[in-house]
């Protein structure tokens, strides 16, 4: 029988920290959705839009239209577990109740994945985009040797290392802090983006649209896989379920008006681009939203504005997702599954500063120095199967606790947790056979993590079954 966790005893055991300090509920709902644009809006949009382009052309808005129905259905379980069960793991904690211990813990696995690639990816995107600023500003440019590691021609990705440095200064510091800085840098990104839209239009030409869809359905389908990793992130708002002062109303509501927000910028950027340029010119262009303003515009200046905007967007990402990454290290390590060290709270800060610069130690040497570009699918995919596990979590827990308090209820249950499978796995398929080989691969070395390490060392191993007495007994402990 597989070991299955409480919602109840989930939420208890979130009350409290072993030194006798726990998190401290400072986000409202303004916060949760500023975070959850924070996480979502940067490097998917500024710079992966050209490789979107690249796949489907003009059909890419077609391609991000399809990426984010995958991500509503998902978003709707997301948003039932969200404010069912609001603690800091996440799909990790959701796991745990819905399937059991050894399912989340590879949820887990591939979380350190998702959001550890996402970092580092989201970091050297912030590379280009600061040259892109000093070039618009200054003339100059860094030098290729200290912009980019050895995979791509340099040595050492400078740029990239300090803003992961920079995000885990701020987390370090406390959650209102990282809070504040992100609604700030939230709100300048989508002034840029709106305003990079106006300039779009302004030179939208309906000939730049056709063909259409060069590539066919192929070519829709291949650009919405790419266009997946722009809405990768979402998912982290739920992380603050310990840090969010009113959990179960709020973080529902953050994850659908973030989607909704998400969704409608996405396509009207990708609208205003091609149709200003041709998805000829935008296709595989770094930087391709500075390129874009400065072809229309004729001068520099708002290419600069746009990489500014850009420097802004992508650090905002950078600073959500790691503080995704450091709280569900904190849920698995509160549950024996890695090791005791990321469980550790401040007194004085109320955040996992261990963990915190753990984490930006270890992702910042694969930003510094390595290609992502051959684990990027990888990536993918093993965010797809979070999101697969996430939806049937839904169905678990529906049938297996039907008392349990829900703020938010999947509409359409269970048809929309079961399209969301469903659209999760045909994406899984579009990224192709040598990409699954690698993803079976990384969770048999999960796997064999977990057996080694997590299932001998899990609080489970030895609390013996969960009843209501032992969910009261660590109640009143919290």
């Amino acid at each position: 029988m597989p070991r299955i966790k409480s919602p109840h005893l989930l939420v208890a055991e979130s009350g409290a920290d072993r030194e006798g300090h726990g998190l401290r509920r400072t986000m409202g709902l303004f916060q949760l959705i500023c975070f959850g644009i924070g996480a979502i809006v940067g490097t998917g949009i500024f710079v992966g839009l050209s490789d979107s382009v690249a796949q489907a052309g003009p059909a890419v808005v077609v391609s991000f239209v399809l990426a984010a129905v995958t991500c509503v259905f998902t978003a709707l379980s997301f948003a039932e577990l969200g404010g069912a069960i609001p603690v800091s793991g996440s799909s990790y904690s959701f796991a745990y109740a819905g399937l059991g211990e050894s399912t989340a813990f590879l949820v887990g696995w591939c979380l350190l994945l998702e959001y550890g690639v996402s970092i580092s990816a989201v970091a050297v995107g912030w590379s280009q985009y600061v040259n892109e600023l000093l070039h618009s500003l200054t003339g100059l440019q860094l030098p290729h040797a200290l912009s980019a590691g050895p995979g791509d021609g340099g040595i050492v990705n400078l740029p990239a290392v300090i803003v992961i440095a920079m995000a885990a200064v701020l987390l370090v510091r406390g959650v209102r802090e990282s809070a504040r800085a992100t609604a700030a840098m939230a709100a300048v990104k989508l002034v840029i983006l709106l305003a990079f839209c106006a300039i779009g239009f302004s030179a939208f030409k309906d000939g730049n649209l056709v063909p259409f869809s060069p590539a066919g359905l192929g070519g829709i389908g291949a650009g919405t896989t790419a266009a997946f990793f722009s809405y990768i992130g979402f998912d982290a708002i739920t992380t603050a379920g310990e840090e969010a002062k009113n959990p179960r109303r709020d973080i529902p509501l953050a994850i659908l008006v973030c989607m909704g927000v998400v969704t409608l910028l996405y396509c009207a950027v990708a609208l205003a681009a091609i149709g200003a340029i041709g998805g000829g010119q935008v296709a595989g262009r770094p930087a391709a939203l500075s390129y874009v303003v400065n072809q229309v515009t004729g001068s520099a200046i708002g290419g600069g504005v746009i990489a500014f905007g850009a420097v802004v967007a992508i650090a905002s990402v950078v600073l959500a997702v790691m503080y995704g990454q450091t709280r569900i290290l904190m849920s698995m390590s509160r549950d024996g599954l890695i090791p005791r060290v990321f469980e550790k709270v401040s007194p004085r800060t109320a955040t996992p500063v261990v963990g915190t610069l753990i984490v930006a130690a270890v992702f910042a040497l694969p930003a510094a120095f390595a290609s992502l570009d051959a684990v990027m699918n990888l990536c993918t995919i093993g965010t797809l199967a979070i999101m697969a596990v996430v939806n049937i979590a839904v169905i678990a827990l529906r049938r297996r606790e039907p008392a349990l308090a829900r703020t938010f209820r999947v509409p359409l249950y269970p048809v929309a947790p079961l399209l969301g499978v469903a659209f999760c796995l045909y994406l899984m398929y579009e990224t192709g056979w040598t990409t699954w080989l690698q993803f079976a691969v990384f969770l048999v070395v999960g796997l064999l993590v977990y057996l080694g390490y997590g299932r001998r060392n899990s609080t489970l191993a030895t609390a013996g079954p969960v009843t209501p007495d032992a969910t009261d007994a660590v109640l009143q402990e919290a």
